[in-house]
């Protein structure tokens, strides 16, 4: 944990979060509250849900924020934010001499959901399923 705030400082975290426009106004959203929830209460926990993320950031930030509020937050532009920071991370952590050629292969990994959705039946038209069940 030491070795991560120390790679990523607040300041960092924030200034970059503002270049990006992840934060348009400075108001209830605290970013490093929000990286460290998801890094160490989401990504790491047990309880993968968005709900628990939610949960996980409301009791490590000083200000709750709203389900609403919360869920705008996920955003193409917030995923570009965490892939900076896990580039940074690699950039940062990794010996060139002793692991590049093996981290290299992982700059870009796609990750397949194998989630399956049920739709209200008015969708069926647009949306065939790929079952008959």
């Amino acid at each position: 944990m030491r070795r991560l705030t120390t790679l990523f400082p607040s300041e960092f975290l924030k200034e970059h979060a503002e270049e990006l426009g992840v934060v348009e106004r400075d108001r209830k959203l605290q970013i490093p509250a929000f990286v460290w929830a998801f890094v160490f209460g989401f990504a790491a926990g047990e309880s993968r849900t968005l709900a628990g993320f939610k949960r996980c950031y409301n009791s490590t930030a000083d200000e709750t924020i709203s389900p609403s509020g919360f869920y705008q937050r996920l955003t193409p532009t917030l995923a570009e934010y965490l892939r900076d920071l896990v580039e940074r991370g690699l950039d940062e952590v990794a010996v060139p001499d002793a692991t590049a050629a093996d981290i290299d292969r992982f700059r870009d990994v796609m990750i397949a959901d194998g989630t399956v959705l049920r739709l209200h039946e008015f969708l069926s038209d647009q949306f065939e399923a790929r079952h008959e069940e």
